[in-house]
Parts: structure tokens; C-alpha cells; sequence
């Protein structure tokens, strides 16, 4: 996947980049893997805003994605590469042995025509899903579990991949994305190799025009409101009125630490990112 830039016909899209599109082989979804998602607008059931700074965009279908990876001993073969609009990464349509399609976040370097597996009897090849008691240390994986049949929780979005540091009774370490080094236990699948779309994170927007396509509505900063709209607000020219950076709520929004010490999952953590 590569980055294309635009010839400077308008000022906003003179620094403004777009996918090359060049790995995707189908361009119409798979019509029994998709389903319709409203647009609320941020809004809840009683019309309340509980989402700040959401509403329009173009309108998605839903790609019903397999995070369970759970059709053990039965081949499926890559049948297309796709786009899909709800995430960052690509995914893949999967034509099984036994006549089923599931879409499959894809890893880099997945080609059509290539045959993937999921439980014990998989070889350890890119796109193959095996539980962590199964995958040799040092394994690159994605699509982690972290618990038991529930999904893959873990390392999704274009890029991501975590790595099997190593396995001590019931649980792996694995040190994910973020630097964390984190217990999960070995019967959580995960799937080899990376996610792809690696170049996602050097995208150029180029325009705030962009965000509003995405769903995104503009952002006010609390320094230009009114006081009685945030507690930034008032005072003359760029005054900060004497006070550490907070929400609209007064939740200091600078260094101030919200984990809950009495976190149930701290449990699982070896060493967090921020040492």
C-alpha cells in the first residue's frame, strides 16, 4: 500500500494525500456480510448529546467482521482484499471449504488465492489463528483475545501487532502495541503476523473537510467560550485565567492520572508503558 499525493488545485489539496488503493481487488462488499448502522448523531434514546462533536458524514454499511476465528480445521481461501469504511485496517473475504464467506481483518502480505486455517493443526504462517499455548515465542501477532472465546480485543487497527515474550503457568506475556507487557491467558487465540495498511499513520488529511466526511464535527476550544460555558472561558485576549488545563467538567486534563487503583486487571500487568 502507498500514499499518493494530489496536484495543488485548490489550496486544501495542496498537502493533502490519499490511499493508491493498489492492494484492493474488490470494490462492491459481500451483500450477507453487511448490515445498515443508523447515524445518531451522537444522541442517545432520549435525544441527549452523550458524544460531543459527532454528526453527518457519509453514509457506511457495516462489514460483519470474524473475531472469533473459530472454524477450527476447515481451510478457507482468500477470495479479495477490501476496503472497508468503519476501520483502518483491510479486510479480507474468506471462501470456506464448506461454503461459508467470513470477512477476516487482514495482515500484510495476505494475497488472494492464499489458504488460511484456524486451530491446532494450522501451520504458522501468516493469517492462521491458533491459541498462545500454541505459537513458539517471539511469534508477531494481532488479533488478540483476552478472554476465551469472547473476540479479538487486541491489536486491530492498520499497523498493530504485539509480540509473545514468553509463557509462565496458566498466562503468555505479551508486550503490546503501546509498550505494556501484559498476561493473557494461553487458551486466547491470536493470529500471526501484522495488520496491514502500515502507511495509515502518515496520512495527510489536508482539510477539516476531511473529519466532517468521517462523521466529525468542529472543535471549540474552552479558551474562546464564555465562562459560563466552560471553565476556561472569559478574560481578555488569550488569559488562562490562572489555572491548570481542565474538561468542560473541571477534570484536569493534563498528567492527572483516572486508572482506578483498585482496577480488578491490574492484576495482569507485568509493566505498563509509562515506566
Amino acid at each position: 500500500m502507498s500514499i499518493k499525493k494530489y496536484n495543488p488545485t485548490t489550496p486544501s489539496r495542496r498537502f493533502m494525500e490519499g490511499y493508491s488503493f493498489e492492494e484492493i481487488t474488490k470494490k462492491t462488499p459481500e451483500k450477507s456480510l453487511i448490515e445498515s448502522i443508523p447515524s445518531h448523531a451522537g444522541r442517545n434514546h432520549h435525544g441527549h448529546v452523550t458524544q460531543r462533536h459527532r454528526g453527518g458524514g457519509s453514509r457506511q454499511l457495516y462489514r460483519i467482521i470474524d473475531f472469533k476465528r473459530n472454524k477450527d480445521g476447515i481451510p478457507g481461501k482468500v477470495a479479495a482484499i477490501e476496503y472497508d469504511p468503519n476501520r483502518t485496517a483491510r479486510i479480507a473475504l474468506i471462501n470456506y471449504k464448506d461454503g461459508e464467506k467470513r470477512y477476516i481483518i487482514a495482515p500484510e502480505g495476505l494475497k488472494v488465492g492464499t489458504t488460511i486455517e484456524s486451530g491446532r493443526s494450522s501451520e504458522i504462517l501468516t493469517g492462521n489463528c491458533l491459541s498462545l499455548a500454541d505459537l513458539p515465542l517471539g511469534s508477531t501477532i494481532h488479533h488478540i483475545e483476552m478472554k476465551p472465546g469472547k473476540g479479538a480485543q487486541i491489536a486491530r487497527t492498520a499497523g498493530a501487532h504485539a509480540q509473545l515474550a514468553g509463557k509462565e503457568g496458566q498466562f503468555a506475556q505479551v508486550i503490546l502495541p503501546s509498550g505494556e507487557m501484559r498476561k493473557i491467558p494461553l487458551q486466547c487465540r491470536a493470529v500471526l503476523g501484522q495488520v496491514g495498511n502500515l502507511d495509515h499513520m502518515n496520512l495527510s488529511i489536508g482539510k477539516a473537510g476531511r473529519n466532517r466526511w468521517k462523521g466529525w464535527r468542529p472543535y471549540v476550544r474552552g479558551a474562546v467560550m464564555n465562562p459560563c460555558d466552560h471553565p476556561h472561558g472569559g478574560g481578555e485576549a488569550k488569559n488562562s485565567r490562572g489555572r491548570v488545563p481542565v474538561s468542560l467538567w473541571g477534570q484536569p486534563s493534563k498528567g492527572l492520572k483516572t486508572r482506578t487503583k483498585k482496577n480488578p486487571s491490574s492484576k495482569f500487568i507485568i509493566s505498563r508503558r509509562k515506566k
